[in-house]
């Protein structure tokens, strides 16, 4: 068996019981097959990048489960007839990644993106991590009685 998962965009105009029946259909085809259900994350309602459906956002749902290629065949089919389902993809799931919805990993981790450092945090005895290439200077001109000897 292999572990898949599956991230659904389900359409936000359905009610919350229609999204958790097709995740709970999802789940049942896979036991039913022989698979075994691992986890399942929802990750909840988000804007899109671009209208789908004439859509601006949609429900993410993450699925997790161990099967075999020819259920998580069967599980695609039965998502791509259904209506409520704006898009889906299934691909292997990596042991040991991480599931959890991407707004947990953006507030964990605070981004200053071209941030001047403070005066406090550059001392006077360290270096700039880039010295700019000082000029070269102009050769001097050789004084006049020079050229004549």
């Amino acid at each position: 068996m292999t572990s898949y998962e599956i991230l659904l965009l389900l359409d936000p105009e359905q009610a919350e019981a229609r999204q958790d029946d097709i995740v709970a259909r999802t789940r049942d085809l896979v036991e039913k097959n022989g698979g075994t259900w691992q986890s399942h994350d929802a990750w909840g309602r988000r804007r899109l990048a671009y209208p789908i459906a004439h859509k601006e956002e949609g429900v993410y749902h993450l699925v997790v489960f161990d099967a075999e290629a020819e259920t998580l065949t069967e599980v695609s089919r039965v998502l791509k007839i259904e209506d409520a389902v704006l898009r889906h993809i299934a691909t292997r799931h990596i042991a040991g990644s991480r599931t959890s919805a991407p707004r947990d990993d953006a507030a964990a981790v605070p981004v200053a993106v071209d941030a001047p450092p403070s005066e406090a945090a550059v001392s006077e005895t360290s270096e700039p991590e880039y010295a700019a290439p000082e000029e070269e200077a102009a050769p001097e001109e050789q004084p006049a009685e020079a050229e004549e000897e």
